[in-house]
């Protein structure tokens, strides 16, 4: 059984509404069809894909607290769009070459404080950046 993709990461948090918009305004990840579950959430589309779950809970002990997912990542074009959005938007963020490999790094947090990386290809990175 070989695996042939990446699907979705799934995030628990209490602040929903801001998630979504957060995700959608930042990242360019609009909300769309979600399955009918039975609990508040949103899934959040990469093109047609399904790529982010963000469940609502009540509470941040029910976001699970100690878990062990450190970042999760997308790859992307337009570093200097997001660069400036980020920017416009004042959030922080730095941006960090990959040493052996010819990827540049912008990392992130959302408003849950997760940790996100949007990896580039170098070339497309502005000199001095």
């Amino acid at each position: 059984m070989p695996l042939t993709a990446f699907d979705h990461v799934n995030i628990r948090t209490c602040n929903l509404d801001t998630m979504i918009a957060w995700y959608d305004e930042v990242l360019g990840l609009p909300s769309g069809p979600r399955a009918n579950f039975s609990f508040p959430g949103a899934w959040l589309y990469l093109g047609d894909r399904a790529v982010v779950h963000l469940v609502g809970v009540g509470s941040r002990t029910e976001t699970g607290g100690n878990l062990a997912l450190e970042h999760f990542a997308f790859r992307a074009t337009g570093f200097s769009e997001l660069c400036d959005r980020l920017k416009a938007q004042d959030i922080p963020h730095s941006v960090d070459p990959v040493p052996g490999f010819p990827i540049v790094q912008i990392n992130l947090r959302d408003p849950d404080g997760n940790h996100i990386h949007i990896d580039f290809d170098a070339a497309e990175v502005p000199a001095g950046t």
